[in-house]
């Protein structure tokens, strides 16, 4: 029940932030704020995924970080909607360019974070072998 308790409060939280990034960043015809949060979320979810392959298991803290807070704060639902809207309003290039800049963007950043996650969780193993 703790991991289930842990998903729902990330989630709760990704979406409230989602939702007010989305408030915030109010564009014209480009939906800047879900491309960002799926550039961020990808890192962030990269990002974690790299720490918890190498680093401490704590599934608690994993199911609410990524499961919870990223699963809420990306949005697939409101990806697909923006890019429909975009070709059902004769803007078949700015939808291309839509889901190519998501798309690239996301599995870059996302490939970042793995890296950056790994290297994080190397250094505090280095660190704690050092300490002992």
């Amino acid at each position: 029940m703790k991991i289930y308790s842990a998903v729902f409060i990330g989630g709760a939280l990704g979406a409230c932030l989602r939702y007010g990034l989305n408030l915030w960043i109010h564009t014209g015809q480009f939906p800047a704020a879900t491309w960002l949060e799926i550039a961020a979320g990808s890192l962030l979810l990269g990002i974690l995924t790299g720490f918890f392959m190498i680093g401490a298991k704590r599934p608690l803290l994993s199911a609410f970080l990524g499961t919870g807070f990223c699963g809420g704060f990306t949005t697939m639902s409101t990806f697909s909607k923006e890019t429909t809207v975009m070709l059902l309003q004769g803007q078949p290039s700015l939808a291309l360019l839509y889901v190519a800049a998501s798309l690239i963007s996301g599995i870059i950043f996302a490939l970042i974070g793995v890296f950056a996650g790994r290297r994080i969780a190397g250094i505090q193993q280095r660190k704690g072998l050092q300490e002992r």
